[in-house]
């Protein structure tokens, strides 16, 4: 496994290139996305970077936990060809680019509401990414449902050269969404944070049951409402398509917010 960092030492691509991007904190989810690659894929790379445009709050980019050494050793036995770990200067030489790309509505709703800009920049640092890796193939998590429906019309509206393939959410044995942030929850946090899959799962049962949108989801709000150590950020529908529907929300448990979201038949 070589480790990198600028784009001409990546070099040209040996066959098939697979990419995951990850702003590193790796965990298992991260390592499902590779393998997914993996099994795609003639070449794997994974970058770590940690995206200057995705925060519109600069003490959460400078608290962002960082430790590529014990990234490195999740990577290692996965199987990657290439970790390519560039700096802030090598991703944008200029400092912050002049020119980047507008998510447009989809990128103003649910989780663009309630973080500004967020998904400019990361539409843009995945832009720049898949330049700078010449990727064939770019895996990403079904967690961050939000994001991974904005790449993929990204790709198609600009007609990017990659494909996207999905993987889909890792959960740790008491249903939390596997998250880089979960490990600045404490114990009594993390049983709070719980409400939010509960509240998921609420939902998603009483719509395949039949019964309306907007009764599934009051129910899934009120297992939220209930629990007085959060606040909530959304908890709706973000898509419907293809017979199916994707109810999303986001939930802050003190400093720390958690995202996650359950996709259901949509029959109507």
């Amino acid at each position: 496994m070589r480790v990198v960092t600028t784009a001409e030492e990546l070099g040209e691509p040996r066959g098939r290139r697979g990419v995951v991007m990850t702003m590193g904190s790796l965990h298992e989810g991260h390592a499902l996305l590779v393998r997914g690659a993996r099994g795609a894929c003639d070449e794997v790379v994974v970058t770590i970077f940690v995206n200057p445009l995705q925060f519109d709050d600069p003490a959460d980019l400078e608290r962002y936990p960082r430790d590529l050494d014990a990234d490195l050793a999740l990577l290692e036995p996965l199987g990657v060809d290439v970790v390519f770990a560039p700096s802030v200067h090598e991703v944008y030489p200029s400092g912050t680019p002049e020119v980047t790309v507008a998510s447009g509505r989809l990128g103003e709703i649910l989780e663009g509401a309630a973080r500004p800009g967020h998904f400019d920049g990361m539409l843009t640092v995945v832009l720049k990414l898949l330049m700078l890796t010449r990727a064939d193939v770019a895996v990403f998590g079904q967690k961050d449902a939000q994001q991974l429906l904005l790449v993929e019309r990204m790709v198609a509206d600009f007609n990017l050269p990659v494909e996207i393939f999905e993987a889909v959410t890792v959960r740790d044995p008491d249903g939390l969404a596997m998250s880089s942030r979960n490990r600045f929850l404490t114990p009594t946090q993390r049983e709070l944070g719980l409400a939010l899959p509960r509240a998921l799962e609420a939902a998603a049962g009483v719509f395949r049951e039949g019964r309306p949108l907007a009764e599934a989801l009051a129910t899934g709000r009120a297992v939220l409402d209930a629990e007085p150590g959060i606040s909530v950020d959304y908890f709706d529908v973000l898509t419907h398509a293809l017979n199916q529907a994707t109810i999303a929300g986001a939930i802050r448990v003190g400093d720390v917010r958690l995202i996650d979201n359950v996709r259901v038949p949509w029959a109507t």
